[in-house]
């Protein structure tokens, strides 16, 4: 609840450094540096690999030797393709969580997060970028990563030796034209509401009144139910359709609630580096203590739709489900099946258990960390297995790439916070957000 007395709100301004901006691009040219030097390791070992192979098959047949030559060139760049898509799928799910908590304050008449909603507006302008990104992925790396498309191209009918009647059946949906096409006009919608209602709240700073909070509300109602569904077949097309033949019908649900506990996260993460630089002073421990109470309930949330995708699939045992965990649950991917929900349930839930601890920064980092890590290595268990199978791995590759969309992503997002004030300072609820106090 808020305060009725008068509080003066001093606008401030996020000056984005050169210091700041030379740390973001560190980032950037380290992830790269160690992903390039990851992309050579692996091509040598695969070249390496490749001429034992040599020797060891000298009386194999010319063509058949050939081919399994050329598959073992091309695991680097499906490797590399795997990763790309990973961390361009993740970190593009910051910027699509911005909009949605934008959107999601504005249609629950939502007051206690108007002071942190700018950080939220920054994250959103990765979008354009991200989507670049992953659009670069899907075009280049697509035909290596999704079985489909190879199997589309392919071109056979009913009766024909090859034939999968399951992909067939799913063509009408999973096309090359709806990847390059429909996926595009997603996020062209996506964008577009994006921008609406920024202008909208740049303009309620200069020129104030109810107007403009009143079509932000519209726009946002508007931009949740064509989200509901857009999202839902974003994932399906981009993640679920790695492993063509298998589906979930959580599965859209459980992206989701990756996109929303890291984006609150994120955006507790960017509270406290600008409470450290003397920004925000007046977003007090009610606030972080408000995101905090989401991270804890949405690792909660998460943890909800793991167990019961695995357990009605597990215990119905039917081969066409149960194959996308065989592989999860036996050989390379056993440990880290298990290890991430260790990681994005059990630490996050005992560290975040007691009031206090949603209110300290440090509690907050470290739950965070692992929140931020451990969704990463979720996303790694979802693509991995249906790509490189075990011949998977983590080395600098997998490290550096991470680091290096990080930089990007936050030198994308400090640039955007720098180009408006911290505070939407004409918002109608600018005063209830500053005092506000759960009376707890």
């Amino acid at each position: 609840m808020g305060h009725n007395h008068h509080i003066d709100i001093k606008q401030e301004k996020f000056e984005f450094t050169s210091k700041s901006k030379m740390i973001s691009i560190v980032l950037l040219a380290v992830g790269l540096i160690l992903s390039v030097i990851g992309v050579i390791q692996i091509k040598n070992h695969d070249t390496s690999s490749s001429h034992k192979h040599q020797t060891e098959v000298t009386t194999a047949n010319t063509a058949e030797h050939a081919s399994a030559t050329e598959e073992h060139g091309k695991s680097w760049t499906l490797r590399f393709w795997a990763n790309l898509l990973i961390n361009s799928y993740y970190f593009l799910l910051f910027g699509i969580g911005g909009l949605f908590f934008v959107a999601l304050n504005y249609i629950a008449n939502a007051g206690w997060a108007t002071m942190i909603k700018r950080i939220a507006e920054a994250m959103s302008s990765y979008i354009p970028i991200g989507f670049i990104i992953l659009m670069i992925t899907l075009i280049f790396g697509g035909k290596e990563l999704y079985h489909w498309i190879h199997y589309e191209h392919l071109g056979l009918k009913e009766g024909m030796e090859g034939y999968d009647k399951i992909l067939d059946g799913k063509s009408g949906f999973l096309n090359t034209k709806f990847l390059f096409f429909g996926v595009p006009f997603i996020f062209f919608i996506w964008y577009i509401f994006r921008t609406l209602l920024r202008r909208l709240s740049i303009k309620e700073d200069e020129q104030g009144g109810l107007t403009f909070f009143n079509k932000s509300v519209k726009l946002s109602a508007g931009f949740m139910v064509l989200f509901l569904f857009s999202f839902s077949i974003f994932a399906w097309i981009v993640m679920m359709s790695i492993d063509a033949h298998w589906y979930s019908t959580i599965y859209s649900v459980y992206n989701w609630g990756i996109l929303f506990v890291t984006s609150i996260t994120i955006i507790s993460f960017f509270i406290l580096y600008l409470k450290s630089k003397g920004y925000m002073e007046l977003v007090s421990s009610e606030i972080l203590h408000d995101l905090g109470k989401f991270m804890f309930a949405f690792c909660i949330f998460w943890a909800y739709i793991w167990v019961a995708q695995f357990l009605l699939i597990w215990y119905a045992n039917i081969h066409e489900e149960i194959v996308y965990y065989n592989i999860r649950l036996h050989g390379y991917f056993r440990p880290l099946f298990f290890i991430n929900l260790f990681i994005n349930f059990f630490i996050p839930f005992l560290i975040l258990m007691t009031k206090n601890a949603k209110r300290n920064p440090k509690t907050l980092l470290l739950a965070g960390t692992c929140i931020l890590v451990g969704h990463w290595l979720d996303l790694y268990i979802m693509v991995m297995p249906g790509t490189m199978g075990e011949s998977s791995g983590i080395g600098l590759l997998e490290i550096g790439m991470p680091i290096a969309f990080a930089g990007l992503f936050i030198y994308i997002v400090k640039n955007s916070l720098s180009k408006a004030n911290l505070y939407p300072e004409k918002h109608p609820y600018i005063v209830e957000s500053a005092t506000y106090d759960v009376g707890v």
